[in-house]
């Protein structure tokens, strides 16, 4: 059976989950829930409501096991498919690897949400303001951490999927990373030609660029 991997069209976390899958090279159906610019993820699809109790895609589908969090996801991925290996085998490294993918959901990506329309609206400009520093000051952060590195935690990983789509975000919200961070710039070129992260990053990239927004290249 066909695992199914329910996503949207700008989710980065299905993103997340979707890349993953094509770099595992799994056979996998992947469906767009119903979204729209003006109403977002309204009406919930029946499965993703009835899967997640937070009613939020991804979620993946193989037989009668259905999982959602693209991190569990990850994880499911990983034991299915141990090959090519996205946590690293290295204790150590697939352990900052894995902290590195937390921190890129749970500490980056809350400022970057800051910056979508309807939170800015709400959130005001100093929260805006704020959100920024913390985006700035965590590219810098990384900027440090891979400069003698080509990825986040020695080899290719969850970690830098997680990253790219969190940063790919922020970028088409106006805050990409300074052009000045050379590790940081080389890093985004390299996890951008992937053909997992053009495919994926790339339909996104169409879709928002449909909607009349302006995108910086991958």
């Amino acid at each position: 059976m066909t695992i199914k991997l329910y996503s949207g069209p700008v989710s980065m976390f299905g993103a997340k989950a979707e890349i993953g899958v094509l770099e595992k090279g799994i056979a996998c159906d992947r469906e767009f829930v119903p979204f729209s610019i003006a109403t977002l993820y309204e009406p919930k699809h029946p499965v993703v409501a009835r899967v997640n109790p937070k009613a939020q895609v991804p979620v993946l589908v193989d037989g009668d096991l259905e999982l959602y969090d693209s991190t569990q996801i990850f994880e499911y991925l990983e034991d299915i498919c141990p090959e090519p290996a996205l946590w690293p085998h290295d204790p150590r490294q697939r352990a900052r690897a894995r902290l590195a993918e937390l921190e890129s959901d749970e500490v980056f990506f809350p400022n970057v949400i800051t910056l979508m329309p309807r939170a800015r609206a709400a959130a005001g400009d100093d929260a805006v303001a704020a959100a920024l520093e913390v985006i700035e000051r965590y590219y810098r952060t990384i900027d440090a951490r891979i400069a003698d590195r080509d990825y986040l935690a020695g080899t290719f990983s969850y970690a830098d999927i997680a990253f790219f789509m969190a940063q790919f975000f922020a970028s088409f919200l106006g805050a990409p990373p300074p052009a000045s961070l050379a590790s940081v710039s080389a890093w985004r070129a390299r996890v951008g030609r992937r053909d997992s992260v053009r495919k994926v990053a790339g339909a996104m990239a169409d879709y928002l660029r449909a909607q009349g927004l302006e995108l910086p290249p991958l």
